[in-house]
Protein backbone atom coordinates (compact mmCIF):
# COMPACT_ATOMS: atom_id res chain seq x y z
CA UNK A 1 0.00 0.00 0.00
CA UNK A 2 1.34 3.43 -0.96
CA UNK A 3 2.12 5.99 1.69
CA UNK A 4 -0.40 8.88 1.87
CA UNK A 5 2.22 11.44 0.77
CA UNK A 6 3.12 9.50 -2.37
CA UNK A 7 -0.52 8.82 -3.15
CA UNK A 8 -1.37 12.49 -2.84
CA UNK A 9 1.57 13.47 -5.04
CA UNK A 10 0.23 11.19 -7.77
CA UNK A 11 -3.24 12.68 -7.44
CA UNK A 12 -2.01 16.30 -7.54
CA UNK A 13 0.02 15.60 -10.68
CA UNK A 14 -2.88 13.76 -12.33
CA UNK A 15 -5.33 16.65 -11.89
CA UNK A 16 -2.69 19.31 -12.73
CA UNK A 17 -2.85 20.83 -9.26
CA UNK A 18 0.92 20.54 -9.63
CA UNK A 19 2.44 21.36 -13.01
CA UNK A 20 6.11 20.75 -13.76
CA UNK A 21 7.70 22.61 -16.67
CA UNK A 22 11.49 22.67 -16.18
CA UNK A 23 12.01 23.37 -19.90
CA UNK A 24 9.47 26.20 -19.97
CA UNK A 25 9.39 27.72 -16.48
CA UNK A 26 6.64 29.82 -15.00
CA UNK A 27 7.16 33.24 -13.44
CA UNK A 28 5.69 33.63 -9.96
CA UNK A 29 4.10 36.85 -8.76
CA UNK A 30 7.26 37.40 -6.70
CA UNK A 31 9.25 37.50 -9.95
CA UNK A 32 10.92 34.14 -9.29
CA UNK A 33 11.44 31.83 -12.23
CA UNK A 34 9.94 28.49 -11.33
CA UNK A 35 9.78 25.07 -13.00
CA UNK A 36 6.71 24.24 -10.88
CA UNK A 37 3.29 25.74 -10.34
CA UNK A 38 0.96 24.56 -7.60
CA UNK A 39 -2.78 25.23 -7.28
CA UNK A 40 -4.16 22.97 -4.57
CA UNK A 41 -7.59 24.57 -4.83
CA UNK A 42 -8.18 22.37 -7.87
CA UNK A 43 -8.55 19.35 -5.60
CA UNK A 44 -11.75 20.82 -4.16
CA UNK A 45 -13.45 19.92 -7.46
CA UNK A 46 -12.62 16.22 -7.04
CA UNK A 47 -14.70 14.69 -4.22
CA UNK A 48 -12.51 11.61 -3.77
CA UNK A 49 -9.27 13.62 -3.54
CA UNK A 50 -10.92 16.27 -1.37
CA UNK A 51 -12.10 13.59 1.04
CA UNK A 52 -8.67 11.92 1.03
CA UNK A 53 -6.94 15.19 1.95
CA UNK A 54 -9.51 15.97 4.63
CA UNK A 55 -9.05 12.58 6.29
CA UNK A 56 -5.25 12.60 6.06
CA UNK A 57 -4.88 16.12 7.45
CA UNK A 58 -7.20 15.12 10.30
CA UNK A 59 -5.00 12.08 10.94
CA UNK A 60 -1.87 14.24 11.06
CA UNK A 61 -3.49 16.51 13.62
CA UNK A 62 -4.66 13.62 15.82
CA UNK A 63 -1.24 11.98 15.70
CA UNK A 64 0.94 15.06 16.10
CA UNK A 65 -1.19 17.63 17.91
CA UNK A 66 -3.68 15.69 20.05
CA UNK A 67 -3.99 18.65 22.43
CA UNK A 68 -5.54 20.84 19.72
CA UNK A 69 -8.96 22.26 20.53
CA UNK A 70 -9.42 24.61 17.56
CA UNK A 71 -8.53 24.78 13.86
CA UNK A 72 -7.55 27.87 11.87
CA UNK A 73 -7.33 28.00 8.09
CA UNK A 74 -5.12 30.54 6.32
CA UNK A 75 -6.94 32.70 3.76
CA UNK A 76 -7.69 32.15 1.08
CA UNK A 77 -6.35 28.84 -0.12
CA UNK A 78 -6.92 26.87 3.08
CA UNK A 79 -10.31 28.25 4.09
CA UNK A 80 -12.31 25.42 2.53
CA UNK A 81 -10.10 22.48 3.45
CA UNK A 82 -9.61 23.88 6.95
CA UNK A 83 -13.37 23.95 7.50
CA UNK A 84 -13.68 20.36 6.28
CA UNK A 85 -10.94 19.21 8.68
CA UNK A 86 -12.47 21.06 11.62
CA UNK A 87 -15.83 19.47 10.85
CA UNK A 88 -14.24 16.02 10.68
CA UNK A 89 -12.57 16.53 14.06
CA UNK A 90 -15.58 18.23 15.61
CA UNK A 91 -13.53 21.30 16.57
CA UNK A 92 -14.21 25.05 16.45
CA UNK A 93 -13.04 26.73 13.27
CA UNK A 94 -11.81 30.18 12.24
CA UNK A 95 -9.81 31.52 9.36
CA UNK A 96 -7.08 34.13 9.36
CA UNK A 97 -7.03 36.95 6.84
CA UNK A 98 -3.84 38.20 5.21
CA UNK A 99 -4.95 41.79 5.85
CA UNK A 100 -7.64 43.26 8.11
CA UNK A 101 -11.15 43.57 6.72
CA UNK A 102 -11.48 47.08 5.27
CA UNK A 103 -14.81 47.78 6.96
CA UNK A 104 -16.84 46.90 10.04
CA UNK A 105 -14.73 45.39 12.84
CA UNK A 106 -11.61 45.19 10.65
CA UNK A 107 -11.10 41.57 11.75
CA UNK A 108 -7.97 39.57 11.04
CA UNK A 109 -9.58 36.43 12.45
CA UNK A 110 -13.01 35.48 11.13
CA UNK A 111 -15.02 33.40 13.57
CA UNK A 112 -15.00 33.17 17.35
CA UNK A 113 -11.58 32.17 18.65
CA UNK A 114 -11.62 32.21 22.43
CA UNK A 115 -8.37 33.11 24.24
CA UNK A 116 -6.49 30.13 25.63
CA UNK A 117 -7.30 27.79 22.75
CA UNK A 118 -4.62 25.45 21.41
CA UNK A 119 -4.83 25.98 17.68
CA UNK A 120 -3.59 23.97 14.70
CA UNK A 121 -3.09 26.16 11.65
CA UNK A 122 -3.88 24.65 8.24
CA UNK A 123 -2.23 25.88 5.03
CA UNK A 124 -2.83 24.69 1.51
CA UNK A 125 0.73 25.48 0.43
CA UNK A 126 3.91 26.46 2.29
CA UNK A 127 6.56 28.21 0.20
CA UNK A 128 8.72 30.84 1.94
CA UNK A 129 6.63 30.60 5.11
CA UNK A 130 5.87 34.31 5.25
CA UNK A 131 2.07 34.22 5.08
CA UNK A 132 1.91 31.09 7.24
CA UNK A 133 3.91 32.62 10.06
CA UNK A 134 1.99 35.88 9.80
CA UNK A 135 -1.16 33.86 10.56
CA UNK A 136 0.65 32.24 13.51
CA UNK A 137 1.51 35.69 14.85
CA UNK A 138 -2.10 36.84 14.56
CA UNK A 139 -3.32 33.78 16.47
CA UNK A 140 -0.71 34.18 19.20
CA UNK A 141 -1.56 37.87 19.55
CA UNK A 142 -5.18 36.88 20.13
CA UNK A 143 -4.18 35.08 23.31
CA UNK A 144 -4.07 31.56 21.90
CA UNK A 145 -1.33 28.97 21.62
CA UNK A 146 -0.31 27.54 18.25
CA UNK A 147 0.02 23.80 18.78
CA UNK A 148 1.43 23.35 15.29
CA UNK A 149 0.74 23.59 11.60
CA UNK A 150 -0.09 21.20 8.81
CA UNK A 151 -0.33 21.82 5.07
CA UNK A 152 -1.36 20.01 1.93
CA UNK A 153 2.05 20.67 0.34
CA UNK A 154 5.40 22.13 1.35
CA UNK A 155 8.21 23.21 -0.96
CA UNK A 156 10.74 22.56 1.83
CA UNK A 157 12.68 25.72 1.01
CA UNK A 158 15.71 26.08 3.31
CA UNK A 159 14.61 29.65 4.16
CA UNK A 160 11.19 28.39 5.25
CA UNK A 161 12.66 25.58 7.37
CA UNK A 162 14.73 28.18 9.24
CA UNK A 163 11.78 30.54 9.66
CA UNK A 164 9.58 27.86 11.18
CA UNK A 165 12.38 26.74 13.49
CA UNK A 166 13.04 30.31 14.63
CA UNK A 167 9.32 30.88 15.23
CA UNK A 168 9.06 27.62 17.19
CA UNK A 169 6.35 26.25 14.92
CA UNK A 170 6.16 22.51 14.23
CA UNK A 171 5.08 22.02 10.60
CA UNK A 172 3.88 18.58 9.45
CA UNK A 173 2.92 18.69 5.74
CA UNK A 174 0.91 15.96 4.07
CA UNK A 175 3.06 16.03 0.93
CA UNK A 176 6.50 17.49 0.29
CA UNK A 177 8.45 18.67 -2.72
CA UNK A 178 10.97 15.83 -2.28
CA UNK A 179 8.27 13.17 -2.34
CA UNK A 180 6.53 14.78 -5.29
CA UNK A 181 9.78 14.74 -7.29
CA UNK A 182 10.34 11.06 -6.52
CA UNK A 183 6.81 10.23 -7.66
CA UNK A 184 7.06 12.38 -10.79
CA UNK A 185 10.23 10.63 -11.86
CA UNK A 186 8.98 7.14 -10.94
CA UNK A 187 5.82 7.63 -13.00
CA UNK A 188 7.76 9.15 -15.95
CA UNK A 189 5.99 12.48 -15.53
CA UNK A 190 9.48 13.96 -15.81
CA UNK A 191 12.85 12.64 -16.97
CA UNK A 192 15.90 12.20 -14.67
CA UNK A 193 17.58 15.28 -16.16
CA UNK A 194 14.47 17.34 -15.42
CA UNK A 195 14.41 16.03 -11.86
CA UNK A 196 17.94 17.37 -11.40
CA UNK A 197 16.84 20.79 -12.61
CA UNK A 198 13.94 20.76 -10.16
CA UNK A 199 16.25 19.75 -7.31
CA UNK A 200 18.64 22.60 -8.08
CA UNK A 201 15.79 25.13 -8.21
CA UNK A 202 14.58 24.25 -4.71
CA UNK A 203 18.00 24.96 -3.19
CA UNK A 204 17.90 28.65 -4.18
CA UNK A 205 14.64 29.51 -5.95
CA UNK A 206 15.08 33.29 -5.69
CA UNK A 207 18.29 33.23 -7.73
CA UNK A 208 17.62 30.30 -10.03
CA UNK A 209 18.03 31.13 -13.72
CA UNK A 210 16.37 28.84 -16.26
CA UNK A 211 18.27 27.83 -19.35
CA UNK A 212 15.32 28.20 -21.77
CA UNK A 213 14.61 31.71 -22.95
CA UNK A 214 10.89 31.23 -23.44
CA UNK A 215 9.35 31.57 -19.99
CA UNK A 216 5.61 31.49 -19.43
CA UNK A 217 4.43 34.34 -17.18
CA UNK A 218 1.43 33.58 -14.97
Amino acid sequence: MKNPDRLLAEKLLQISAIKLQPQNPFVWASGWNSPIYNDNRRLLSYPDIRSFVKVELSRIILENFPEADAIAGVATGAIAIGALVADTLGLPYVYVRSTPKDHGLENMIEGNLKPGRKVVVIEDLVSTGGSSLKAVEVIRNSGCEVAGMTAIFSYEFPMAVKRFRDANVHLVPLCTYSTMLEVAEATSYIQPSEALTLQEWRKDPANWTPSPLNNSPL
